[in-house]
């Protein structure tokens, strides 16, 4: 029986997603409160790593059991067992042809953004932060450069290992309220640090440092060197996946309606 899980998490304490020898990762903690409910070991796949300080709204997992489980029960029973700050908001049993990686057709990002003179407080950790103030307008101009079919290489960590840096971006829109900037961004798959990358670019276009065609350039370059450096993770929400209808699975989870 295959099993699906949607994750929300804060990732601010935790070392990123995937399994590391200290233990301390989203997927560690996971894994040993699965444990600990089905009472085996529990291996799970995840639709999106997280890096170290990414926050997810809806990771979505999947893993293989023979345990008999309602659905609420694998939800509140696993929660019993993971700390406060990683919940599990939904399971569902899914077909076995079901991949929460490979059957994602789209992967969803949000980076919310505080412009203030002063940094972050109440929200630290949670929101990136400039103290320059942003042009919207040039910023907005700026995303024609990077929307649809491209080669992101210039855009990509050294670490990457995915086999072809080109990759559709299918929207990105820009919203502002009061002091707090959101940047939204779907498209079929990410390089390793590409919006954390593209996020130093913008903030560059927005506080005048380069105008909004620069970022053509940077795109035409396919060279790492050529863009601003990466921008903070502080901020950086994985949305989640996108599935086929056909899975039937939840598109949303309750912490949506508290991000700015």
């Amino acid at each position: 029986m295959r099993i699906a899980l949607g994750l929300s998490y804060s990732g601010s304490t935790y070392e990123g997603w995937q399994s590391q020898r200290s233990g301390n990762t989203v997927q560690d903690k996971l894994e040993l409160a699965l444990a600990g409910f089905a009472v085996q070991a529990v291996r799970v796949m995840c639709a999106g790593r997280t890096d170290a300080g990414v926050h997810a709204l809806m990771q979505v997992v999947h893993f293989d059991t023979a345990v008999q489980r309602e659905p609420s029960s694998w939800v509140r029973g696993t929660n019993t067992f993971l700390p406060p700050d990683i919940a599990v908001q939904w399971a569902q049993q899914v077909p076995n042809d079901f991949h929460s990686r490979g059957s994602a057709i789209a992967r969803r990002y949000a980076y919310v953004v505080l412009e203030s003179p002063v940094r972050p407080s109440v929200e630290a950790r949670r929101v990136g932060w400039v103290y320059r103030p942003l042009n919207g307008a040039a910023m907005r101009q700026a995303l024609t450069h990077l929307v649809g079919e491209h080669d992101f290489s210039s855009f990509r960590a050294a670490q990457c290992q995915a086999k072809s840096p080109v990759k559709t971006i299918s929207r990105i829109e820009i919203s502002q309220r009061a002091g707090y900037w959101r940047f939204d961004f779907e498209a079929n798959a990410f390089l390793h640090h590409m919006i954390r990358n593209i996020m130093g670019c913008l903030m560059a276009i927005g506080q005048g440092s380069y105008p909004p065609d620069w970022l053509a350039d940077v795109v035409a370059a396919r060279n790492r060197n050529a863009a601003a450096p990466t921008f903070s993770p502080d901020g950086l929400y994985f949305l989640g996946p996108v599935y086929e209808d056909h899975y039937d699975l939840p598109t949303r989870t309750a912490a949506y309606d508290w991000l700015p």
